[in-house]
């Protein structure tokens, strides 16, 4: 019976070691989840904190954009409305020297006896002003034994054509037109023949 005691006894404790470890492996085990848990709460927050950073940092970037922008457009607006006051400013400069000469012609014309020499101080500055508009993109149109056309013409009578030729031609022009950059700004009014 001793044996069985000592066997008893010994499986007692070997049953009891078996639980020690067992509680021991347990405690481990708990102590590593809530080492776990712990670093995973850490990880929650820590990522938390760069989703919040990572917010404000775009919150920011927008508010920025929305700004410059702004400024861009009052920029633009701005930009606009001195083209728009001032757009003519070259032009008008350009122009001033015929005004120039005009005056001068005007004081000297009852001066002068001699009709030609006034005549020909009107030609030159008539010469000088239609240089000047031609600089600034300002041409004839020409109609002189013109087809006729309605981009470019605009018919305010029709006449008799003198020949078969003519039939559909600029036979007078009324009003000359002009274009600027190749735009037409004025149509030429003109006599159309039948």
């Amino acid at each position: 019976m001793k044996t069985n005691d000592n066997m008893d006894k010994e499986e007692l404790k070997a049953q009891q070691k078996e639980t020690t470890n067992e509680k021991a492996e347990n405690q481990e085990a708990q102590a590593e989840q809530h080492e776990e848990q712990t670093a995973d709460e850490m990880t929650a927050e820590e990522q938390l904190a760069a989703a919040e950073t990572k917010i404000a940092e775009l919150q920011d970037k927008y508010l920025r954009q929305v700004a410059e922008f702004d400024n861009y457009r009052k920029r633009t607006i701005k930009e606009k409305a001195d083209l728009i006051l001032n757009g003519a400013e070259k032009t008008i400069t350009a122009i001033l020297p015929v005004l120039d000469d005009m005056e001068r012609a005007l004081k000297n014309m009852d001066k002068m006896e001699d009709v030609a020499a006034v005549k020909e101080g009107m030609d030159l500055i008539f010469q000088k002003f239609v240089k000047i508009l031609g600089e600034q993109g300002v041409k004839k149109i020409e109609t002189e034994n013109a087809d006729f056309n309605t981009d470019l013409h605009e018919a305010i009578a029709q006449v008799p054509a003198p020949s078969d030729e003519m039939k559909g031609k600029v036979i007078d022009c009324v009003k000359t037109g002009y274009t600027l950059n190749d735009k037409v700004i004025r149509h030429s009014q003109v006599a159309v023949g039948l």
